[in-house]
């Protein structure tokens, strides 16, 4: 599923996912803490450099989680839907220096792993394509 970004002109590669009826316990769902920390091992798992990140819970207590992971390469993004069962993944990396599409892929779906969903619905886009050279 990888690219050779050199060949293509293609600085990145822009996976989603939506996850339906999600088996992982809903705490997963409703706790800031338990999304980060999932979202921070398998970044790491997956050799991608986090810099900074922010995760929030919503109100009422347990409503959902939005966080995100900023990376060296771009970003990691997730939101939660306890109440349906549902995540949203959303990973960005960029291939200028290097290629990290299959780290891309490695990391969504550890994610999707991690929350063991009934149903997927990925898309990839490639991204930033540079104009031909003169």
């Amino acid at each position: 599923m990888g690219f050779d970004s050199s060949a293509s002109g293609l600085q990145g590669l822009h996976l989603t996912a939506d996850l339906q009826r999600c088996s992982i316990g809903t705490e997963a769902l409703r706790d800031a803490n338990q999304l980060a920390s999932m979202c921070r091992e398998a970044v790491k798992a997956c050799g991608l450099q986090p810099v900074a990140e922010l995760f929030h819970t919503f109100s009422p207590a347990g409503s959902g989680v939005t966080g995100v992971i900023l990376l060296a390469e771009s970003h990691l993004a997730a939101h939660t839907w306890p109440e349906l069962h549902a995540v949203t993944l959303d990973v960005y990396v960029c291939n200028f220096g290097a290629d990290n599409s299959a780290k891309a892929h490695q990391l969504i779906e550890t994610l999707i792993g991690n929350f063991r969903p009934a149903q997927v619905q990925r898309h990839q886009l490639l991204r930033g394509a540079l104009p031909p050279s003169l």
